[in-house]
């Protein structure tokens, strides 16, 4: 093996575990032969360097394998990349990509360039003319990136496709047959179902012996699927989808077949007598499970409450689940935490993006409780067409790598499920990040009015500031109490979508002060000029811990990026919501220590592994069982 490049050694050594530092040595001879044709690449002008590029595809669709253009791939790319946009790959960007083409997740950290990194490996297997894309965890991000790397992929002949959610089905198509393709993981799964769907009209039209008889052929409709079949994915923030989404089937839903208006006044009346209800009188709340159960006296309640006409013919059983759901969506299901009201419809906060989540619905019900809730239109509850898991998507690749800045602690999992090794890459530069204090309250208002004493100090010195709120609610709240003390401030949360890439350009300027959900977590580069990093860089303050590490070491590493100075502080308090996930009651007897945070986080983390396992195992039974039976698994599956 040729002897590693002058530094990349120290790095490789800095990697955990020692097999994963033994898998970088191994992959560094590339880094040797990429840095060697680099001198070449640079004599040759614009056209030299996009024939170079046609001559690797042309071998590569003759049948050369990959593995054997990698390097001259990645010099090519590295190369289009300084000239185009002015960013050459690192030393550990180029191992970083050597790993994703080896089926790994990469864990990068925040700030490391992985949407750079991600060229090299969707360029190389590009190449193979299958297609390859990159999903990532919203409409924004998707954009941005192909928009901000497609002049490279220009430079070498290589077209890019960019899947939106507001793209009709033939702009869809022409998106996924170029050479690469960003969109969400969602857009790809829903389009996936609609191809599925549209397969199966296909074939039962090439069954149609009247419509034949007509002259009707299915030709005439000119409906062919969007996607090709499954080559090559890279999933950006592979925690993020293939963890933390896996949990949620994709669903396209049937129409409905009961009387709507009939069903809406159901919930509409359970809505308005839920507030008749207590807890341990009338009914249990299971804590672990977060599920209610009317006891005999709270069966007795229902029994006498007057009924509507709607209810006449629904049996007793029925009318006890109408209730229990009403409770249950007045107890663990909160606005501008949750949801949010647009248009007087009921749209999901994504928990773990802090973004909104277009077009999904709860399930068994909850949707519609939560409008009957709120008083807007109560639609229909979904009718399953067709489902597939996240999990079950990206399986079908042949080759599937990751990316992300937090995957360690989810390395068994995602080897488990997805046979993807999680692979940590060095930093370019030293982390000067630094972590102040934890400081913890018994009150959170005592805590509240800390966190504005401390941005009014920091403010002082003209440092940026960043502060994480785990709910849109708390984005409000903060910043009525930063409006009341003088303090100018952004706001960053579901409702300000629009306005995200202006605040995000300027959250590092001297003086900033920005109040943010998870939003500012993933995917967000806050940049600082040469005067913030003399006075200290960006401050983050993270004002509660959330369900996942993962998300917190998200909104951390928003400062310290690629070597730039940068504090963060964590605040807690004994009424934060984590220690309610976690103990219910309990949490008032806790003593106030930061380790009882970590334990509770953990807690709820391993109950969250505990129910995607549980999933998989019966995603894994059903597909068995319905592959027996001859039906299809996405199309057939029971509601």
């Amino acid at each position: 093996m040729p002897a590693i490049p002058k530094g990349v050694s120290r790095m490789i050594k800095s990697c955990t575990p020692l097999t994963n530092a033994g898998r970088l040595a191994r992959w560094s001879y590339v880094l040797d032969q990429v840095n060697a044709l680099e001198p070449k690449l640079q004599k040759l002008s614009d056209n030299e360097l996009r024939k170079e590029s046609l001559s690797l595809r042309y071998r590569a669709r003759s049948g050369e394998p990959l593995k054997s253009l990698l390097h001259e791939g990645y010099a090519l790319v590295r190369e289009a990349g300084r000239r185009t946009i002015n960013m050459r790959h690192f030393d550990v960007q180029i191992l970083g990509a050597t790993a994703l083409f080896n089926h790994s997740i990469v864990e990068m950290q925040t700030g490391e360039g992985k949407t750079l990194t991600a060229t090299l490996p969707m360029y190389l297997y590009a190449l193979a003319g299958q297609g390859a894309l990159l999903a990532t965890v919203n409409d924004y991000l998707a954009r941005r990136d192909a928009e901000w790397m497609m002049p490279i992929y220009k430079a070498l002949g290589i077209s890019v496709g960019i899947i939106q959610t507001d793209m009709q089905p033939a702009a869809r198509r022409e998106a996924y047959h170029c050479d690469v393709t960003y969109g969400t993981a969602k857009e790809f799964g829903f389009d996936f179902l609609k191809d599925r769907l549209l397969l199966r009209k296909i074939s039962e039209g090439k069954h149609d012996l009247i419509g034949a008889l007509l002259g009707v052929t299915q030709n005439q409709t000119q409906e062919q699927p969007m996607q090709r079949e499954p080559f090559f994915a890279l999933v950006d923030e592979a925690d993020s989808i293939l963890i933390d989404e896996a949990s949620t089937p994709l669903i396209i839903s049937a129409t409905p077949t009961d009387d709507i208006e009939e069903e809406a006044e159901k919930y509409r009346w359970a809505a308005e007598n839920a507030f008749q209800f207590e807890e341990k009188t009338d009914y249990i709340y299971d804590h672990e499970k977060r599920t209610v159960d009317l006891t005999q006296s709270g069966r007795r309640k229902v029994r006498a409450i007057p009924k509507s006409s709607a209810l006449n013919t629904t049996g007793l059983q029925d009318i006890y689940d109408f209730v229990q759901r009403s409770i249950l969506v007045n107890r663990i299901y909160h606005r501008d935490e949750h949801y949010v009201i647009r248009n007087d419809e009921i749209v999901i906060v994504d928990e773990f993006t802090g973004r909104l989540g277009e077009g999904r619905k709860w399930r068994d019900g909850i949707h519609q409780a939560i409008e009957a809730k709120e008083g807007v239109p109560v639609t229909w509850a979904t009718e399953q067409a067709a489902r597939v898991t996240v999990q079950d998507f990206f399986l079908r690749f042949d080759h599937l790598a990751g990316m992300t800045g937090t995957a360690a602690a989810s390395r068994r999992e995602l080897q488990k499920i997805y046979k993807c090794r999680v692979i940590p890459v060095p930093t370019h530069r030293p982390p000067q990040r630094k972590r102040l204090p934890t400081l913890l309250y018994r009150e959170e208002s005592a805590k509240w009015d800390a966190i504005v004493r401390e941005i009014i100090e920091v403010h002082e010195s003209g440092r940026p500031i960043l502060i994480g709120t785990r709910t849109i609610d708390k984005s409000m709240l903060l910043s009525e109490k930063l409006r009341q003390s003088g303090i100018v401030h952004s706001i960053l949360n579901a409702y300000k979508i629009a306005e995200e890439a202006a605040i995000v350009a300027k959250a590092g300027e001297r003086g900033k002060v920005t109040v943010a959900t998870n939003m500012a977590g993933r995917g967000t580069d806050i940049k600082i000029p040469d005067e913030i990093g003399a006075l200290g860089g960006l401050h983050v303050i993270c004002t509660e811990m959330h369900e996942s590490a993962r998300i917190d070491r998200q909104l951390i590493g928003r400062c310290g990026r690629q070597g730039d100075p940068g504090t963060y502080r964590q605040y807690l308090s004994m009424e934060d919501e984590l220690l309610n996930r976690a103990y219910g009651k309990k949490r008032k007897a806790l003593l106030m220590y930061e380790r009882m945070f970590v334990k509770a986080q953990r807690k709820v983390e391993r109950r969250s592994y505990r129910n995607r396992k549980v999933m998989l195992y019966y995603e894994k039974e059903r597909k068995k069982m319905m592959r027996a039976m001859g039906q299809d698994p996405y199309l057939d599956a029971p509601n």
